[in-house]
């Protein structure tokens, strides 16, 4: 993960890639790592870092989708939930098993959980993570001892993955690099390069840190940019009708004091028809989500006053102790690319959560829709349409057993260190190496020094948002702290990669601003 061997890499204008993708994002990523362990060349541009949109912001789950089955959209929920057991064999160390309650109080919830659940179960057969199963209303408030107890008739215990996503991301970025691809952040990609034949043949591309021009010849093009695919394609036909709508879902962080439990709480019909989640998550607890459609993509989305009042109504309804704005460490909100709907006013709940690829006349590919969870389906689809296409000779996907970079079976989760799985000990020997690199970031959190370099010198993180907000995940923890911690991780950025005082100064200033949108007044 070093930048500038990988700029060398693409800095010959002769050499003709295999694949090109576009977008940085669980999706880009996922067709990176699909296609170069198949055997491609592969580089991938990322204009900003990698997961700063919205595969950072997800509800960190990794999931089946228990409403899309309610929705009848058996399917999807199959292919998710095989896809979720393949994720937690291939990245154990940030895949976990969650155990989720849900709270009843009508005693026909109770068997009509149940049994929705146990279907559930039945679909995922030998990847299924665990039973589910009616629990008493005593054995509930057991497990969830912050839970409203008047009214409670029991509750329906299922099981789902929980993990890291920006992590995700980092790893996948890694495994590409090690089987021979060429990820780069901060690379904006400028136009489309066409063929005499006017097919789509590379890209032109600008690297943000210095201002350079490239231009990446490429057998295949792949655009899988999320919320901004619209944009690429009018690159590609500027005629392009815009056909992804972003759809808002906001998240609140709370203290862990609010639910004092390893379970997680799914309430599965809320005012606005969908279900609410309160997750634990690196000690904290991610509350959310909501559906609000919203006119163009943008890159730092703002939670509307409406979702986060209807978060802390919604989660107060089931809780003994009711979280307030003040309790609020940290809100974070992100953009789902959803096709657009056809008919005006149709709901975002119902449009299909499903990947769809669409082939410009130029034969660029455009991947959009999905989600993590089936992350490593949509990239197997994406790059077989290119084979079909005749852009690639025909080589079998490996990645239903691949190992991401930092397979670790087993972590220990008391230790903050576990999500870097097989690179732990590495961290910890830069730990050893100096006695300031165990320093601690904050006295409150064990982020550490050596954490702040580690992602400098092997993650190819380029300032101080890169690593509070996707590297060790501070501003979406706590985003009070990560502003006061801003000014000591830009000085050790600035130690790293040779920059003056002027440019810590001016980091922490854009990181402060920047923080103070995660913060609830």
């Amino acid at each position: 993960m070093k930048r500038e061997d990988l700029l060398s890499k693409i800095s010959d204008p002769s050499k003709v890639w295999d694949v090109v993708v576009i977008g940085g994002g669980a999706t880009g990523l996922g067709v990176a790592v699909d296609a170069v362990t198949r055997g491609y060349s592969v580089a991938l541009f990322e204009w900003e870092d990698f997961a700063k949109a919205t595969s950072s912001r997800s509800t960190k789950l990794v999931h089946g989708g228990v409403r899309y089955l309610a929705q009848g959209d058996v399917s999807l929920v199959l292919e998710a939930l095989y896809e979720r057991g393949l994720l937690q064999q291939n990245a154990p160390h940030l895949v976990k098993n969650q155990s989720f309650l849900i709270p009843n109080y009508r005693y026909w919830d109770n068997f009509l959980y149940t049994v929705g659940l146990t279907i559930y179960d039945i679909l995922a057969g030998r990847l299924s993570l665990g039973r589910s199963k009616y629990v008493s209303k005593k054995k509930t408030t057991s497990y969830l001892p912050t839970v409203r107890v008047d009214g409670l008739k029991g509750g329906v215990v299922y099981h789902d993955g929980q993990f890291d996503d920006s992590r995700l991301a980092v790893n996948l970025a890694q495994s590409c690099v090690e089987n021979g691809g060429c990820p780069i952040n901060r690379m904006k990609v400028t136009a489309i390069l066409h063929g005499s034949d006017g097919r789509a043949r590379g890209v032109k591309v600008q690297d943000l840190m210095n201002g350079q021009e490239y231009e990446v010849k490429a057998k295949a093009v792949i655009n899988a940019t999320g919320i901004f695919v619209d944009s690429i394609m009018e690159m590609d036909v500027p005629t392009h009708e815009h056909m992804v709508k972003p759809s808002q879902g906001v998240h609140l962080v709370l203290d862990k004091s609010f639910l004092q439990s390893d379970y997680a709480i799914m309430i599965p019909k809320t005012d606005d028809g969908r279900v609410l989640f309160a997750v634990p998550w690196h000690d904290k607890v991610v509350v959310g989500t909501t559906d609000t459609l919203r006119e163009h993509p943008e890159l730092e989305p703002q939670a509307l006053e409406s979702e986060i009042e209807f978060i802390l109504n919604t989660a107060g309804r089931y809780l003994t102790r009711k979280p307030q704005r003040s309790d609020v460490l940290s809100v974070f909100a992100g953009l789902r690319p959803l096709a657009a709907p056809k008919k005006e006013g149709k709901s975002t709940k119902e449009i299909s959560r499903s990947h769809k690829i669409f082939v410009s006349e130029n034969k660029l590919i455009t991947i959009t829709g999905g989600k993590w969870t089936t992350y490593r389906r949509m990239a197997e689809d994406t790059v077989d349409k290119a084979i079909e296409l005749n852009l690639l000779e025909k080589k079998a996907c490996v990645t239903k057993k691949f190992r991401i970079h930092g397979y670790q079976l087993n972590p220990d989760l008391n230790n903050h260190l576990y999500i870097y799985g097989s690179d732990i000990q590495a961290i910890k020997t830069l730990m050893q190496s100096d006695p300031a690199m165990a320093e601690k970031l904050h006295p409150k959190y064990d982020y550490t020094v050596a954490e702040v370099v580690w992602a400098v010198r092997e993650e190819m993180a380029l300032n101080v948002e890169d690593i509070l907000a996707r590297r060790v995940r501070l501003l979406f923890l706590d985003a009070r702290v990560a502003a006061e911690v801003a000014p000591k991780v830009a000085r050790i950025v600035a130690k790293e990669l040779g920059y003056d005082q002027a440019w810590i100064d001016g980091q922490v200033k854009e990181f402060t601003d920047l923080a103070g949108h995660y913060i609830l007044e």
